[in-house]
């Protein structure tokens, strides 16, 4: 909804074409994929529309600028800053800025009201303190215990991706490059040499003895093999889930390319597929060492950039075509969406149950889990999520870091047992219909 402020007296000589241009370049720096053909559209919509009222001028503007509905809230927050509020600058410095907590209980800032205050901003310099007295600054060093405080990057950590301001999500890019994904290898049925073996072998046992006329020295042993698994990634990238979709390719990015060095060097390989309403295959351009590139090159190929959702066709294409050639050797998958298709359910839950028999586990990440007593209300959740071998956020860089825990624990399920549980019990939130998308 368009935020509600007193109306604001207009100047007689206001040049309401160069404010709409400059609105328009806030919007973009915001994130929102404005040109000079939209610029010039919302200068003639808003000249037909005329300006007797306000909220008229608010939706003209919306309908010129706006075509997904994740791009409502960045809308509604620049607006508000930029024409509605009149001390909208204290207000964005506000946001920018690091204040002293009072008395009064801290309010989190809404849904992309950093990242429009960001974009009003856009490198301007911090209000510096007045001296009313005329005085010299004093010199004098002011030293701050900050040992009790908590840092920048600890807040970084446990922060929504959706909240972050333009700066903050280029240093959460950083500390996900710094993430590692370790695993552990896999024992398998091959036996090998091994001095502190289990198992003796009397081959070689024998072959040892001719060297000494037939007398055993020592008895050979051996001990299973083992190999290491392969990751598989399918990462939704539709319109509800572009912001996140971003972070984790920026995650899966850093793991593909520390493959084979240190703690990553597990992987026997990474393979990444986007989808949205078709699979793509974005494995070689994740293995650029650029993530921009890599990223940029993906989003070329993949057509389905924030458009709609259609997870259970997009995973029977998987199934179809890729499932044997990337699934042996007990691949673990990680699937990101937040679960909300536009399918059948009944289709969806069995191409999952193909998925899940094909893999040695499937972690399921979802964003939406960032809410407090989530429940499984949409269908395609809830046709999910019995395939699922762990249910867990992915919406923080902890969360991510978290997925640690998940691959080096068989048994962990995440929030799957109390999703599971309530969903026994009949857990839809009254009023909202079993299989209704939330």
């Amino acid at each position: 909804m368009m935020p509600e402020y007193p109306d604001l007296p207009l100047p007689e000589d206001g040049k309401l074409a160069h404010n709409i241009t400059y609105f328009a370049r806030a919007l973009r720096r915001a994130g929102l994929p404005i040109g000079p053909g939209r610029v010039m559209t919302a200068i003639e919509a808003v000249a037909a529309a005329g300006f007797t009222k306000k909220a008229d001028f608010y939706w003209v503007l919306h309908a010129c600028f706006v075509n997904r509905p994740e791009e409502r809230q960045v809308f509604a927050q620049t607006f508000r800053l930029f024409w509605r509020d009149p001390r909208f600058m204290e207000h964005m410095m506000s946001l920018m800025l690091p204040s002293i907590r009072g008395t009064q209980e801290e309010q989190a800032a809404a849904d992309a009201a950093k990242r429009a205050a960001g974009a009003l901003l856009d490198g301007a310099e911090p209000p510096r303190p007045e001296n009313p007295q005329g005085q010299d600054e004093d010199d004098t060093p002011i030293e701050i215990d900050a040992s009790q405080t908590a840092s920048s990057e600890e807040r970084l950590r446990v922060m929504d991706f959706e909240q972050m301001s333009t700066e903050e999500t280029q240093a959460a890019k950083r500390m996900l490059t710094r993430l590692a994904l370790p695993v552990q290898p896999l024992p398998t049925r091959r036996l090998i040499a091994a001095n502190a073996g289990r198992r003796p072998d009397w081959r070689r046992t024998l072959r040892a003895s001719l060297r000494s006329g037939g007398e055993i020295a020592t008895i050979a042993r051996r001990r299973p093999a083992t190999r290491w698994p392969a990751l598989v990634v399918l990462c939704d990238i539709s319109g509800s889930m572009a912001q996140y979709s971003r972070m984790v390719l920026h995650f899966v990015h850093a793991v593909a390319n520390r493959q084979g060095q240190g703690q990553n060097r597990g992987w026997a390989a990474v393979h990444a597929f986007t989808f949205g309403t078709r699979l793509t295959n974005i494995t070689r351009h994740l293995r650029r060492r650029d993530a921009d590139a890599a990223l940029a090159a993906a989003g070329q190929q993949a057509q389905d950039w924030q458009g709609g959702t259609r997870i259970g066709d997009c995973l029977a294409d998987f199934n179809r075509d890729w499932s044997r050639r990337v699934m042996g050797q007990g691949a673990v998958v990680l699937l990101i969406s937040d679960g909300l298709d536009r399918g059948a359910p009944d289709r969806l839950a069995f191409q999952m149950q193909r998925l899940q028999l094909s893999a040695r586990r499937v972690i399921w990440i979802n964003p939406l889990l960032r809410w407090d007593g989530f429940l499984p209300r949409a269908g395609g959740i809830r046709a999910m999520l019995p395939h699922v071998d762990s249910f867990r956020a992915g919406h923080s860089v902890a969360s991510l870091a978290a997925l640690a825990q998940a691959l080096s624990d068989p048994g962990d399920v995440g929030e799957k047992a109390r999703l599971m549980a309530a969903e026994a019990l009949g857990g839809a939130a009254p009023g909202v219909a079993r299989g209704q998308a939330i």
